[in-house]
């Protein structure tokens, strides 16, 4: 249409007056005045040109003996830019993205102020929604890159502690072997033998719990199982030996015993030789006359071994850094299940509370009820009666659901994040 409308104008027109333009083989004839109408467009300040080095700024490539400019642009886009010069009001342009159109109506010199009001609200909510995706997205990738960097760049900090102390090449080629199971063919022969020793340590831990591996002697004392003593001795030995040297050749002991990963490993040792020291004692000594109960304590300790496995997991490190990092969005969750417990504890109360069938005729009670149904637990052991009952536990476990399902997708954004993070630094 415009180009049909176009014709017809320029008929009445001189050759003099008319300018050959061609936009990517799309050949138009424009009469000067309608380009005048706007100088500080590309083509208005093209018929300002006073020589060709002048005019091959402005276009890609001129003609002199057609007279012709031409554009390597899109000549779809130029016909809405034609319909500009004849109408003074630019259209959004569906076919391309929202960069894309802003990127062609800056080329040729217009403002997306002169957008028709019938596609100005709609070019401004995808340019919006577009650059705040691209922001959101830019933001956690440089975010990323420069938490990698900064981890990268305190790796180089540790290297050079090295420099000028006892045994420094030494300790620092054992160091990257046990820190970084990524430097060589031997880091990963020796990360794959201390995994393996935590997990043997884990699934002997398991097996001396069933009865058909409990020994007891003749006063009917347990004691440990020949075969899993020895699979424990040897696994703490591997453990101890580990921790020692890799306390001896790190370059900064104070940074290496605030390592929670270091903690770890020194808390599921200790167990083992607190108990060894324990059961040395006498144990009729009336300062130590809870010996077996502190012997059991000790031993359950020995659960920690499984966070070793952090050591090894990027998905249990990025989880620990997500919580240790997401305390403001477990805060809140725990805010929203109190208020809502204690809203539903209070209700199912006050409904069950006449009722003899009912078990639940105390607000302790109702807590646990809302605890378990808010979290959509539901062990069925304590549960309303009555109709009202029923219908407020329907709504208490659908508030449940909406409750928790609000803080955990940030909690989720957050993991997503760290966990791209290590994945990077690994």
């Amino acid at each position: 249409i415009g180009a049909g409308v176009l014709t017809s104008r320029e008929r009445s027109g001189t050759e003099e007056d008319l300018v050959n333009l061609n936009i990517g083989g799309f050949k138009q004839k424009v009469n000067q005045s309608t380009l005048l109408r706007f100088p500080h467009s590309r083509l208005g300040k093209l018929l300002n040109c006073k020589s060709e080095d002048a005019i091959l700024e402005l276009c890609d490539d001129y003609s002199v003996a057609e007279k012709e400019y031409y554009f390597d642009r899109n000549p779809c886009f130029f016909r809405y830019v034609l319909n500009f010069y004849y109408t003074g009001k630019l259209h959004l342009m569906e076919e391309l993205c929202v960069f894309s159109f802003c990127q062609e109506i800056e080329y040729w010199g217009i403002t997306d102020l002169s957008l028709d009001s019938c596609c100005s609200n709609k070019y401004q909510e995808q340019k919006e929604y577009a650059g705040d995706k691209d922001w959101d997205q830019k933001s956690d990738e440089q975010q990323s890159f420069d938490s990698s960097f900064e981890e990268l760049s305190v790796l180089e900090k540790d290297l050079e502690k090295f420099e000028g102390t006892w045994c420094s090449e030494i300790r620092k080629n054992v160091w990257l072997r046990l820190e970084n199971p990524g430097y060589s063919f031997s880091a990963k022969l020796i990360a794959i033998a201390s995994l393996g020793v935590v997990l043997t340590s884990i699934v002997a831990m398991c097996i001396h719990s069933m009865p058909e591996f409990q020994v007891f002697d003749a006063n009917d004392k347990e004691i440990e199982d020949p075969v899993l003593a020895v699979f424990e001795i040897v696994c703490i030995i591997c453990f101890s030996i580990e921790f020692i040297v890799r306390l001896t050749v790190t370059p900064c002991p104070r940074k290496f015993i605030s390592n929670p990963l270091n903690i770890i490993d020194f808390v599921s040792i200790i167990p083992f030789y607190a108990t060894l020291a324990i059961d040395n004692v006498d144990e009729e000594n009336e300062n130590l006359e809870n010996v077996g109960k502190v012997v059991q304590i000790l031993r359950l300790m020995r659960i920690f071994r499984i966070l070793k496995l952090a050591r090894h997991s990027v998905g249990l490190r990025s989880l620990g850094a997500t919580l240790r990092h997401s305390y403001h969005e477990v805060g809140l969750l725990l805010l929203f299940l109190s208020v809502g417990i204690s809203i539903f504890s209070v209700l199912v109360y006050s409904v069950e509370r006449d009722d003899e069938e009912s078990e639940i005729q105390t607000i302790p009670v109702g807590w646990w009820w809302a605890t378990i149904s808010m979290t959509t637990v539901g062990y069925g052991d304590t549960y309303p009666v009555t109709l009202l009952g029923k219908l407020i536990g329907t709504l208490c476990i659908i508030c449940g659901l909406l409750v928790v399902a609000l803080p955990i997708t940030i909690i989720f954004n957050k993991f997503s994040k760290y966990y791209q993070r290590q994945k990077v630094m690994d």
